[in-house]
């Protein structure tokens, strides 16, 4: 499998603290089965999350170093989680942020209520400009809990929906998991991800989540959610 969303670049948001949790976590999401990972650490201007690509680069090395010398077969990738900003396409061309993988794919995160004054128009102009908007989570904004019509409004222009597997458990609360489950009923999911941060996961919920995703979907479609898919952005 291969994980597009996670905050285990240690150091750089509130995620892991240590470069020991990243290898622990790193050990565990083997274990499960992920081959690859996009390593995407929040970037929120104006404050203390906003470490730059070439940071971020520079601690990739380190990992992928530690991750060698701990003999995980797992191997890893950068992206960064971003906040929504009027400035996005700007933050992208002078290299203050990163797609995944150098891909014209980005992920972006909205408020937790879900509303940003002009986030419609500024992905429309992000997609005119070539790039492909995956939006992190949308079962987890309260505007769009209230109202599934802003989520078929985005897929109407052509953005991609990252859901939280976790989700599925209850974990964000139980209109997340509601909400998911009806896009996962019509088909509105196009990759499945972790969004973990620390060590302290039970990472037998991922396996829970599985067995419910799998009342909704088939092993094919799931595979779809969190190998083809996300393996396309690594090609």
């Amino acid at each position: 499998m291969t994980d597009i969303h996670n905050h285990l670049l240690f150091g750089v948001d509130d995620g892991s603290i240590s470069i020991e949790e990243s290898i622990s976590v790193l050990r565990e999401m083997s274990k499960a089965g992920y081959k690859n990972v996009i390593l995407t650490p929040h970037y929120i201007k104006d404050s203390n999350f906003n470490s730059s690509a070439k940071e971020n680069f520079r601690r990739l090395k380190i990992l992928r170093e530690a991750v060698k010398e701990n003999g995980i077969d797992i191997k890893l990738f950068l992206g960064n989680e971003i906040y929504m900003d009027d400035d996005i396409y700007e933050l992208l061309m002078n290299g203050e942020v990163y797609s995944l993988n150098g891909s014209s794919f980005i992920l972006v995160e909205l408020p937790m209520n879900g509303e940003y004054s002009n986030y419609l128009e500024i992905f429309k102009d992000l997609i005119r400009k070539g790039c492909h908007i995956i939006l992190a989570h949308p079962e987890r904004y309260i505007a769009f809990q209230k109202n599934y019509d802003l989520l078929l409004e985005l897929e109407g222009i052509g953005v991609f929906f990252q859901c939280n597997l976790d989700s599925l458990i209850g974990k964000y609360g139980n209109e997340a998991c509601k909400m998911l489950k009806r896009m996962l009923k019509e088909k509105k999911v196009a990759f499945f991800a972790t969004d973990i941060h620390h060590k302290k996961h039970n990472y037998s919920d991922w396996a829970k989540a599985k067995e419910i995703a799998l009342t909704f979907l088939n092993e094919s479609e799931f595979d779809t959610l969190v190998k083809t898919n996300p393996e396309q952005l690594i090609a």
